[in-house]
C-alpha cells in the first residue's frame, strides 16, 4: 500500500468528529476500496471511543461488527481505522502499533492540535503512506 485516498468531504467529516470528541480521542472505521497500491475511502463509519480517554480509543464489538456487516452490505472493505491524537502529532503510539498488528488496514491518524492526517501501514515495521484529499 502506497496511498491512501479520501475526499475533502470526508475530510471534514473526520475533522468535525474528532473536534467534537475533544479532549478525547475519536475513532471511525472506514470503507472502500484496495485498487493496486491505493486505497480508496468510500465511506464513513462514525464510533464511539468507549474508553472516553484522551490518549487511548476502543471501538465496541457492536459497532466493529454492525460496521462490518454494513461494508460488506455496500460491498465495500474495511480499508482503514481512524482515530485522532487531541494533544499530541499524528504519529502511532505504542498501543496503536500493537493494534496494528490485530487490525491490518490503514491507520489515519489526525493530530487535533497540528491540524494534521497521516496514515500508516504495518509490513514488518511501520511505514508511512502518502495520504490524499481530492
Amino acid at each position: 500500500m502506497q496511498k491512501v485516498t479520501l475526499t475533502k468531504s470526508l475530510k471534514k467529516i473526520l475533522v468535525n468528529h474528532a473536534r467534537i470528541n475533544s479532549p478525547n480521542e475519536s475513532s471511525a472505521i472506514l470503507f472502500g476500496v484496495n485498487n493496486n497500491d491505493n486505497a480508496i475511502v468510500k465511506e464513513v463509519y462514525l464510533a464511539e471511543n468507549i474508553e472516553k480517554s484522551p490518549v487511548r480509543f476502543t471501538i465496541s464489538n457492536e459497532q466493529l461488527i454492525d460496521a462490518y456487516r454494513t461494508a460488506e452490505r455496500k460491498k465495500m472493505d474495511v480499508i482503514a481505522i481512524f482515530h485522532s491524537h487531541p494533544a499530541s502529532s499524528a504519529v502511532p503510539s505504542s498501543t496503536d502499533k500493537k493494534f496494528m498488528k490485530v487490525n491490518p488496514v490503514v491507520w489515519i491518524i489526525y493530530s487535533v492540535s497540528a491540524e494534521e492526517f497521516r496514515s500508516y501501514v504495518l509490513d514488518n515495521e511501520v511505514q508511512e503512506i502518502l495520504t490524499e484529499f481530492l
